[in-house]
């Protein structure tokens, strides 16, 4: 049988990957100037080591802070993951990734500045969000990434953004099978409304099914106490708010969770 590139690229069949999530940035409205980068760099230090310790697959890097999002995003906050990354990187033992939310070409940027083996983005659809009218362009976007040099960097296609509702289209079945023969995703990834909310099991099985040759991550809302019926679905999961204290997303990361976590995803892919 033929190895799943996440097998190749983040070292095991049912990955977990983790998000380090960044402070607000500079030009965010949640940007601490007095504490200033030093304080960003501080924190994501803190945490993405807490997450290795705890024996997660791969990290994705991302500004989950800089809240309210846009979708072209500035400069300045690409030039700041891309310090804040440079800074950590030679501590960093796994694979990584990155998501400039929400602007799919900034992360192909990134990930070639960084060495990112994977990027999560919306690369289709045409969104009613809480960002406002929210439209892509994965034509324009995927050869973006050949012009740059980032054939090698997966594509992971969230197809159900966070806050947003696509417009005129509610099949999710048809929704997964069109994106992956019209684009080819590396992956298609499977979300809840907001970070932490459950990716539901009935919509992920849904999916897997419509396209049971293209790798499916649950995105959001993976837990203890549900991660074995998700990954007996999905072939793969993206872990955020649950790996943070007490469970809420604005906490850091407990490392004691992601142990506790990880022990549960290990003992499950023993039994495949």
């Amino acid at each position: 049988m033929e190895r799943k590139w996440t097998e190749e690229v983040l070292g095991t069949d049912k990955p977990i990957i983790a998000m380090c999530h960044f402070m607000a940035l500079p030009g965010d409205p949640g940007f601490d100037k007095a504490g200033g980068m030093e304080a960003v760099i501080k924190r994501a230090r803190e945490e993405m080591l807490a997450l290795q310790r705890g024996g997660v697959d791969a990290i994705m890097f991302s500004n989950e802070f800089s809240l309210p999002y846009l979708t072209d995003v500035r400069t300045e906050t690409v030039a700041a993951m891309a310090r804040v990354i440079g800074e950590l990187k030679s501590e960093l033992e796994i694979p990584f990734g990155v998501n400039v939310l929400w602007d799919p070409a900034k992360s192909l940027d990134l990930a070639v500045a960084t060495g990112a083996k994977f990027v999560r983005e919306i690369f289709t659809g045409v969104y009613a969000s809480d960002f406002g009218l929210w439209n892509t362009n994965c034509g324009a976007v995927v050869r973006h990434q050949h012009e740059i040099g980032a054939e090698d960097v997966k594509l992971l296609f969230n197809i159900v953004p966070e806050a947003a509702k696509y417009i005129q289209r509610d099949d999710i079945s048809q929704i997964a099978k069109s994106t992956v023969f019209n684009c080819k995703p590396d992956a298609l990834c499977v979300s809840g409304l907001t970070a932490g909310a459950a990716t539901d099991s009935q919509v992920l099985e849904t999916v897997k099914n419509e396209v049971p040759d293209t790798i499916v991550f649950a995105n959001t809302g993976v837990r203890i106490n549900n991660v074995k019926e998700q990954l007996k679905i999905a072939d793969g999961a993206v872990v955020g708010t649950t790996f943070k204290r007490d469970g809420k997303f604005e906490n850091p990361v407990d490392e004691v969770r992601v142990k506790e976590f990880m022990d549960v995803v290990k003992e499950f892919r023993a039994t495949l």
